[in-house]
């Protein structure tokens, strides 16, 4: 009887430990296609070993909107030529469950701890996936998750022999189960990140980061967008902690809701955040704010209840008060879809932000709309390929002094997750530049992401999840500084004949707006200089040396974001004592009066005297012999007048030019060699072109050294 009741108690206890295994199984199921990956790893973890315990938590804003991988990585790998076994064909890791049902549970725990972020796990049980050889994908995966935990040399083999796809056969039911061919073609890419990192992982510039105090910034679960408020003494960001605004306490924890808050600079002490309030904070989400010249401000609002849609919003001021915030148009806020994270430039005038509305490159895009002098926001506009890619890209910041495009993406080599890039745009024909790592130490192997700089790109801050979340605590703020930019001009100044270097040579260097004086260096006895430049500057360099003319160039530091050395080298013409032909020049026929094209060239000759302001120069006019002798002198000072004129009217001082009419007294081919030609003939009128003529040479030279005196 003891022995009927003991049996009956086993049957009871294994029932009721099926029951809630399989009760378990669908929480983990309903949780994981919700997206709620934390608590999806948690039940399909007790499916597979009943004795662990995890606690539920939430993960806030971060996990929807600023870990955003490429489309194929929200991909749920399910199970490709479903397996039948017999239910007595079972697993030694579980009696209870069969072998299709426990491999499609081990997938689904290792792409939940993957999509939560905790991709110590993931590498855990991933590695298990792929030893069984069941799911073709799961070599891709397992590639990435050891990519976010820095073990690059590892990812290497792992991704090269999934890229050859080679499909893999069912060991019971002989099905062919080949690798997906988008995730294929990609795996190459990661390999390549996976160099990229090996070789990016010192620094190649001193930049100090920081985490900020847990007492301000990084308090609560999550903590990320830090913006400058108008000024870099003051910034808001976005925290999800106790003491945020929601409707009902009882059933709502403040700190999984996101707020956004400001902070103040006072001295050398970020002061206690102020949290915005009603109306602009709410029992939703808000973040990623940024506020307009006008102070305007533009943020994302989102709620838990639809997690594929997020707006902008914009909350005007009124002495300090904030009006209801109000949607931006549907221009804009694209139904269905998520646009968030917005930027507005210095001037006002652009709003950057992200979206995965269609039109562009896939994934979450970069976008732009301009904004006109009443505040209407046009219609925006998808950033070129340059930018963009088929990954995601997001969280976007301009710096107008240095115009340059800040931004996070997955879709170019980097470390791992998503990682921050800069792109300096043309403003010659609006084209932005390749794109370029900032490498480490702002870059890791998790997502960075919201970077913003101050106006002299000393310093700044950005978010990061490298640091391990316990609880749902992903995202931190982090500061940085970088070591000072710093610009330099050197370069060699030689003969053009000889090629030999010209010592103690002038070097003018010269703010084109002039608002620095300009400064001068001299060369060595080998014909070399360097100088230090400013930032944020545009020169005009000249290198001069008597008995040569000058020669010009330009270098400008604007807009550069990394220190740099300027090479600019000079080559010398010698000036030659004799005539300088000006060709071209032409006149109305027995005239003294210049045709437009003589005026072109003659413009020539200005920036020659303008650039060799050191010099004067005596500019003739000379005739045929043809005519009469005194007709012609007369005729040519009149010409050479005509030029000089106009060379003096253009700013010329007259000190610096004459004018002399020569008439025929000074042929280059003589009358003699003339009258030796057939008249009339090709060469008879060649002769006599040559002899009228327009040219000038340089009759005297200013010390240099007084140039240097007097400026």
């Amino acid at each position: 009887m003891k022995k009927s009741l003991s049996l009956i108690f086993v049957l009871i206890s294994l029932l009721t430990f099926s029951q809630s295994k399989k009760l378990w199984l669908e929480l983990a199921d309903d949780a994981y296609l919700k997206k709620d990956y934390a608590n999806a790893a948690n039940f399909y973890l007790k499916v597979l070993d009943d004795t662990t315990v995890l606690k539920t938590y939430v993960i806030p804003y971060e996990a929807q909107l600023v870990n955003l991988k490429m489309k194929s990585l929200f991909k749920v790998p399910e199970l490709k030529g479903q397996r039948k076994r017999d239910s007595a064909n079972v697993l030694k890791e579980d009696p209870s469950l069969n072998a299709t049902k426990y491999d499609f549970i081990l997938n689904r725990l290792a792409t939940s701890y993957r999509l939560n972020f905790d991709y110590k796990h993931a590498v855990e049980y991933y590695k298990k996936v792929v030893d069984k050889n069941v799911y073709p994908d799961a070599p891709y995966y397992y590639g990435l998750s050891l990519m976010s935990i820095k073990r690059y040399q590892d990812a290497l083999p792992v991704f090269d022999k999934y890229s050859k796809g080679t499909p893999i056969v069912d060991s019971i039911t002989k099905v062919t189960l080949v690798p997906t061919d988008s995730l294929v073609k990609i795996s190459s890419k990661h390999a390549q990140s996976c160099y990229f990192a090996l070789d990016s992982l010192s620094p190649k510039k001193k930049i100090i980061v920081h985490m900020m105090d847990s007492l301000v910034f990084n308090r609560g679960t999550s903590n990320f967008a830090p913006q400058y408020y108008l000024s870099s003494d003051k910034v808001i960001f976005t925290s999800s902690r106790r003491g945020g605004v929601v409707s009902d306490p009882e059933k709502q924890d403040a700190k999984y809701y996101c707020d956004l808050y400001y902070t103040t600079l006072d001295d050398t002490i970020w002061q206690r955040p102020v949290n915005f309030g009603r109306p602009v904070n709410t029992s939703l989400h808000e973040g990623a704010g940024v506020f307009t010249p006008e102070e305007v401000m533009l943020f994302t609002r989102w709620s838990d209840n639809n997690r594929n849609e997020a707006f902008i919003y914009m909350a005007r001021t009124l002495e300090g008060k904030f009006y209801e915030a109000m949607k931006l148009g549907t221009h804009i806020n694209l139904p269905g879809y998520k646009s968030q994270q917005p930027f507005v430039t210095q001037d006002g005038r652009k709003l950057f932000f992200s979206s995965n509305r269609p039109g562009g490159h896939g994934g979450f895009d970069i976008w732009m709309a301009g904004i006109d002098e009443n505040g209407f926001i046009g219609n925006p506009v998808n950033l070129p390929e340059t930018i963009n890619t088929p990954g995601d890209e997001v969280t976007p910041f301009f710096h107008t002094l240095g115009s340059t495009l800040y931004y996070s993406t997955n879709g170019l080599t980097g470390f791992g997750g998503l990682d921050i890039f800069k792109s300096a745009l043309n403003a010659d024909d609006s084209l932005y530049g390749v794109p370029k790592n900032l490498n480490s130490p702002i870059n890791s192997a998790k997502d960075d992401a919201y970077f913003i700089l101050d106006r002299l790109q000393s310093k700044g801050f950005f978010a990061s999840d490298r640091e391990d979340c316990p609880s749902g605590h992903c995202y931190d703020i982090y500061s940085f500084e970088n070591e000072p930019i710093k610009f330099s001009l050197e370069g060699l100044v030689t003969d053009e004949q000889t090629g030999d270097p010209i010592p103690s040579a002038l070097i003018t260097v010269k703010d084109v707006h002039d608002g620095d004086e300009p400064f001068f260096v001299v060369t060595d006895d080998k014909g070399f200089y360097s100088t230090d430049l400013k930032l944020n500057m545009q020169y005009f360099l000249k290198a001069q040396k008597n008995g040569y003319f000058a020669s010009a160039n330009e270098v400008a530091t604007e807009g550069k974001t990394e220190s740099e050395v300027f090479m600019r080298d000079f080559t010398l013409n010698k000036i030659p004592s004799g005539d300088i032909e000006i060709e071209g020049i032409e006149y109305d026929f027995n005239k003294a009066t210049l045709r437009p094209k003589s005026m072109e060239i003659l413009d020539k000759i200005v920036d020659l005297m303008k650039l060799n302001d050191n010099i004067t120069i005596d500019l003739g006019a000379h005739t045929d012999a043809r005519g009469n002798d005194d007709y012609n002198m007369k005729l040519s000072a009149a010409r050479a007048k005509s030029c000089v004129d106009y060379i003096i009217s253009k700013g010329i001082p007259k000190s610096k030019i004459t004018s002399t009419g020569y008439g025929e007294t000074r042929p280059i081919i003589t009358e003699a060699e003339i009258n030796a030609m057939v008249p009339k003939s090709p060469e008879w009128e060649a002769a006599h072109q040559k002899n009228r003529r327009t040219a000038f040479k340089v009759i005297g030279e200013t010390s240099l050294h007084i140039i240097n005196k007097t400026k």
